[in-house]
């Protein structure tokens, strides 16, 4: 089921994403492209139930499914509510033939990113006039090896309690202020290895799972 409140505010976010430009083979790219506006056509046309019911009357009085009118459309996947863990899956396979072949390429991510170019203007958790949606990164699953066989290993960041980030999972508000990343030592954690790592070396993984924070 798909309604809005205002249908000229459906396609809006909280930051304009025209501006975003992301750079390919980032992670800001492919948010991008998984909310990109879609136009549905030809065979993905939308059943409308508007123009059905004009030209036939009521559902239940539809005998055939010829009869449905189906109507071009536009599509936008957004996010409606801010979550207090952001937990980002990359697909790391794709189709060689009859066989799937695992992606190796690298994809590049912040530190610290920000939802809002891919949040609905009338996000529900978001204090209004806030046109920034934060978040800090502090996991990375990797997995290296191809799609017969590898293993995992993850990068964990050790850091203090994020208090504002409690009251968002308890109470569903938060008042947090915070626009920098949650300071800490990133370790780099291998069966029972577990070691110290610099960010640079965090940022350059090939990462799988991706685990931010809410800090805004």
């Amino acid at each position: 089921e798909v309604s809005t409140d205002d249908p000229e505010t459906a396609f809006c976010t909280l930051a304009n994403r025209e501006e975003l430009n992301p750079e390919e083979g980032s992670i800001h790219h492919c948010l991008y492209q998984f909310t990109r506006n879609e136009t549905l056509t030809e065979t993905n046309k939308l059943l409308c139930d508007v123009c059905t019911q004009r030209r036939c009357g009521p559902k239940n009085n539809i005998k055939s499914e010829k009869k449905y009118v189906y109507t071009n459309a536009k599509k936008q996947m957004l996010i409606s509510l801010a979550p207090p863990v952001l937990t980002l899956h990359l697909k790391r396979f794709q189709h060689a033939g009859f066989n799937l072949r695992k992606v190796n390429r690298h994809i590049k991510f912040p530190e610290v990113i920000d939802l809002a170019p891919f949040c609905t203007a009338k996000c529900k958790n978001v204090a209004e006039g806030n046109t920034k949606v934060l978040y800090s990164l502090y996991g990375v699953v990797e997995h290296s090896g191809t799609m017969r066989s590898g293993h995992y290993t993850a990068y964990v960041k050790m850091r203090a309690m994020n208090n504002h980030l409690s009251d968002l999972v308890l109470r569903g508000q938060s008042q947090a202020l915070e626009t920098e990343p949650v300071k800490g030592q990133w370790f780099h954690i291998s069966d029972t290895h577990v070691h110290p790592v610099s960010v640079s070396k965090v940022l350059s993984s090939q990462a799988y799972l991706l685990f931010y924070e809410r800090l805004l």
